[in-house]
């Protein structure tokens, strides 16, 4: 019960910051739909996948019903207003290209954390909450690049986005699991890692792993090694 209690504190997120998190997510999928020259009503459905995405599909995983962002009242038309920001002024906001990158990065840690943390308090074992954590984080982007009819960002070589996801529910959920370390500093540890994975890959060009075939490179050495 106590951890249970514990993990329902680490969700009570100041409704600012929440809504922040929705708003960048929304900016960043509403503005790419501007970009490709889509109608009010591409640009309404991105922004949404962009700023909710994530949780719906968390939600309907975890039986959260209905979910909560069709539940909270603020969540649809902080999303519209998103959304009609970008519509009319995409131009301006392209210029803002640099600001939006660290705000995504940072919304990024966000929705890992919240949910991981909501995982954790259904209850659910360490394997599903890493799971949870990083598709809350990235499914909102994966919904938002099937509408633009092109390959996920999240299975493509490039910066870190579900790697650094991934990466941060797995620290939460050890952290506040085994290691039994308060709810609330890990969120922000957390959040902070994820950000910094996500920017430090941003500006140092580093990309996610692609595979490896193993036994194909040990080959190619061995030939290497016997031509000298």
């Amino acid at each position: 019960m106590e951890i249970i209690a514990a993990a329902a504190e680490g969700l009570r997120v100041p409704a600012a910051v929440d809504l922040a998190a929705i708003v960048i997510g929304a900016l960043t999928g509403g503005l790419l739909a501007a970009r490709e020259g889509f109608a009010v009503s591409g640009v309404l459905l991105l922004a949404v996948s962009g700023g909710l995405g994530g949780g719906l599909i968390r939600d309907v995983l975890l039986g959260d019903l209905p979910p909560v962002a069709l539940t909270n009242v603020a969540y649809l038309p902080t999303v519209a207003v998103a959304a009609t920001v970008t519509f009319y002024f995409s131009g301006w906001l392209s210029r803002l290209t640099g600001l939006l990158v660290a705000l995504d990065a940072v919304t990024l840690g966000f929705f890992t954390v919240v949910g991981a943390q909501k995982a954790q308090l259904a209850g659910l074992p360490s394997a599903s909450v890493v799971f949870i954590g990083t598709l809350t984080a990235v499914g909102g982007a994966v919904i938002r690049d099937v509408l633009l009819a092109q390959r996920a960002d999240v299975v493509q070589p490039g910066p870190y986005n579900a790697v650094a996801a991934l990466l941060g529910a797995t620290l939460l959920t050890i952290l506040s699991g085994p290691a039994g370390l308060p709810p609330l500093p890990v969120a922000a540890a957390v959040i902070v890692l994820v950000a910094a994975l996500r920017l430090l890959s941003v500006l140092r060009g580093w990309e996610a792993p692609v595979a490896v075939d193993l036994p194909m490179r040990a080959r190619a050495r061995l030939r290497r090694r016997r031509r000298r």
